[in-house]
């Protein structure tokens, strides 16, 4: 895959994600495209033979599997992790509400949303519906409205004339999205507007709708920007970007060695769930893959894994908020993020294994470490390494704007990613690589 091509397919799956489990579903279709197979967690597995798989929970987390051979304790396995979620807006479970003839929805931040830049903006409405069948049955299923269908009118400046001085953003009150006019004849009822979007979407008639997981989205699409497209711009870049760059590196690599790659939910709000970082999933899922407990620990003693999310490029209005040594600039490459009190995992071993990586990959490596008098934030990284017990290394692709409805980055920056994990993965590496990792 050319950088074009990367570029074009990024876009087009940033499109297609407008939630967490529409990501994983479109993931798992690129998947199902290459040769892969879904194993499920309440079945037996059989993962001796060598192959390629894939396994879901709860529709927004997603372990990858590429198997070369069953001689794990030799090999180890080659391991890359990301999250799948966004901070956004969810609706609540009875949304409904009218003032002043117009329909609203209550919704609740999900993550430290960058809450501004959510008003004004033309939204849309997407994610999962739980419904009872006729017969009584229970079914689940992805729904997208795919057009304009809410918005957070904003304050007019004669009302509030210091809007540019100091706005404050009450969550309850003032983030209330407007959906339709509303007669006051009848009482509303969103239920019935998921009701019509299922029958739509999935020709489902006979619906009563239990419960629903909705949120709310731009509807501007991802796109490529700057005099010589040289930025990407769009929604949910942190975590999305990675995801993909490290499912499309595992797929393109040649002759892959034993890898594994793990995308969990619920990053934004703590990783505490059964699909985010800090629950089994990746755990559970080592134990069934080597199921001898030596065997598991000589493996993950041999192994390495790369914890990929965003890092936060240098802004030039505001790059007095950096530390002057450590400014990442947009396409320069991925970013090692480094931290003394381990919100960041990297070590001096896993950060040189990483640069002698980008040296095979031919791409440029760049570093970042928070200023410190401010706070840093924290990733998958530490709690992998914590819970399972293995090297681990923190990167990102540099970033402007994280947690906005909108974030940027460069168009080059996910595409130097991509091609370090098809490396990272791919089975003919130099040993030499290996040895800083060693004991």
């Amino acid at each position: 895959m050319d950088q074009d091509n990367y570029i074009r397919q990024l876009l087009h799956f940033l499109k297609e994600s407008p939630t967490v489990f529409h990501a994983v579903h479109s993931i798992c279709r690129l998947l199902m495209t290459r040769g892969f197979t879904e194993l499920h967690e309440n079945e037996s597995w059989d993962t001796r033979t060598p192959g390629l798989y894939f396994i879901r929970r709860n529709g927004s987390s997603l372990v990858l599997l590429s198997l070369a051979d069953d001689d794990f304790a030799g090999s180890g396995l080659r391991i890359a992790g990301a999250h799948t979620d966004s901070p956004a807006l969810k609706i609540k479970p009875k949304p409904d509400m009218v003032n002043h003839g117009l329909l609203q929805m209550g919704v609740e931040t999900y993550g430290g949303a960058l809450l501004d830049p959510w008003f004004d903006r033309d939204l849309s409405i997407a994610g999962r519906v739980t419904w009872r069948n006729r017969d009584s049955s229970i079914s689940s299923a992805l729904i997208d409205f795919k057009r304009p269908v809410a918005v957070i009118p904003s304050l007019a400046i004669h009302l509030n004339r210091d809007a540019n001085e100091q706005k404050k953003i009450n969550k309850q009150t003032d983030l209330v999205p407007i959906v339709m006019q509303h007669s006051g004849e009848d009482s509303p009822d969103f239920a019935a507007i998921v009701r019509e979007q299922l029958a739509r979407e999935h020709n489902i008639r006979e619906a009563e709708i239990l419960d629903h997981e909705l949120f709310l989205y731009d509807s501007q699409p991802a796109a490529t920007v700057g005099i010589g497209q040289e930025f990407i711009t769009g929604a949910r870049l942190d975590n999305l970007l990675s995801c993909f760059s490290l499912a499309t590196g595992l797929v393109d690599a040649e002759k892959p060695q034993n890898s594994l790659i793990v995308l969990n939910d619920h990053e934004e709000v703590g990783s505490l769930s059964t699909s985010g970082a800090q629950g089994p999933f990746l755990r559970s899922t080592l134990e069934r893959l080597i199921p001898d407990s030596e065997t598991r620990q000589r493996c993950i003693h041999r192994s390495l894994c790369i914890s990929t999310d965003n890092a936060h490029g240098v802004h030039p209005n505001f790059a007095d908020q950096h530390d002057k040594n450590h400014l990442p600039r947009l396409n320069m490459g991925p970013v090692i993020k480094y931290n003394a009190n381990q919100r960041y995992a990297t070590t001096g071993r896993t950060a040189s294994f990483f640069r002698v990586l980008a040296e095979q990959a031919d791409i440029p490596v760049q570093e970042f470490v928070m200023r410190s008098d401010l706070a840093c934030g924290s990733t998958i990284g530490p709690i992998t390494a914590g819970a399972i017990g293995i090297q681990t290394l923190d990167i990102g692709v540099p970033s402007l704007a994280m947690h906005s409805i909108r974030e940027m980055a460069g168009a080059k920056d996910g595409w130097h990613l991509y091609r370090a994990m098809r490396t990272f993965f791919t089975a003919a590496h130099d040993q030499n690589m290996w040895q800083c990792l060693a004991e």
